[in-house]
């Protein structure tokens, strides 16, 4: 059962109170789990039990997504805001620099916390940001398609859907390799996610101009890319190792633009091993 903290967090009209929805197990070093565009903290499943035996586990709703409400008025879904509301989340959850992993959007905010010397390691799965100007649009392209099926679709055929391998690739084979390997319940999860997410087209629009272009010193970085991604080509990953030099990379073999479901023992060997 997922918990929930109000925060505080600033805005030109003043402070605006952000709720956040998350889960909390393990023990150990604390490690803050971030999703993408559109999922929810679900999408770490597959990968919590490996990591809740050496870290204490804080996967995270992103405001607007799963079951945190969208950000009240006075506030943008975009970079600096949602890094605002992260690190407020932290002082309230009383965690003091812990270790970040994300994906996608949730990678390129891991990337940011980093940034901001607000976390002591980062591990970021095929983050946004490192995009030409054609593959964003290409991936913008893609993530709104994926939206309008999902909000267009009933939910019984989404279910009829998902008891088959054949009909949770058709639901889910754009962000895994492996879709056959998620179950029925989690696929309709997480299309009714994809459907209901109050801030999709809120953060879409902030990222329209995003690209992560600074270094990140002074903590371990990780970054991992699948080797199967459809949604943010893989020689991204190769850019953002220019960026950051002394960035780890990582290919993951096998593996799709959301790897935790592909490979889940893979996926929590690296963030193990970069958080170490």
């Amino acid at each position: 059962m997922a918990a929930t903290v109000s925060l505080s967090v600033t805005s030109p009209h003043g402070p605006r109170t952000v709720d956040v929805a998350y889960t909390r197990v393990g023990s150990g070093e604390p490690l803050l789990l971030l999703h993408g565009i559109g999922h929810h903290r679900q999408a770490w499943d597959p990968v919590v039990g490996l990591l809740a035996a050496e870290r204490e586990v804080i996967a995270v709703d992103l405001p607007g997504f799963g079951e945190s409400p969208a950000l009240p008025d006075g506030l943008a879904h975009d970079l600096p805001t949602i890094t605002a509301a992260l690190g407020a989340l932290c002082t309230a959850l009383d965690v003091e620099r812990p270790h970040v992993a994300g994906n996608s959007l949730g990678g390129l905010l891991a990337l940011e916390l980093g940034r901001e010397k607000l976390v002591r390691s980062v591990t970021a799965l095929s983050p946004a940001g490192f995009w030409t100007p054609a593959e964003r649009r290409y991936a913008f392209g893609m993530l709104l398609a994926m939206r309008r099926a999902a909000r267009m679709m009933p939910v019984p055929v989404v279910e009829r859907l998902s008891r088959s391998a054949a009909g949770r690739a058709v639901l889910t084979s754009s962000i895994y390799a492996r879709p056959a390997r998620r179950s029925p319940e989690a696929v309709v999860a997480e299309t009714l996610a994809l459907a209901n997410a109050q801030g999709f087209v809120s953060t879409l629009r902030a990222g329209g101009s995003v690209r992560f272009t600074d270094d990140v010193q002074g903590l371990p970085v990780t970054i991992a890319w699948g080797a199967r991604d459809r949604l943010l080509l893989r020689r991204q990953g190769v850019r953002a190792k220019y960026v950051i030099p002394r960035a780890r990379l990582v290919r993951l073999p096998g593996c799709g633009h959301v790897p935790m479901n592909d490979d889940p023992a893979l996926v929590a060997r690296v963030i193990l091993d970069g958080s170490r």
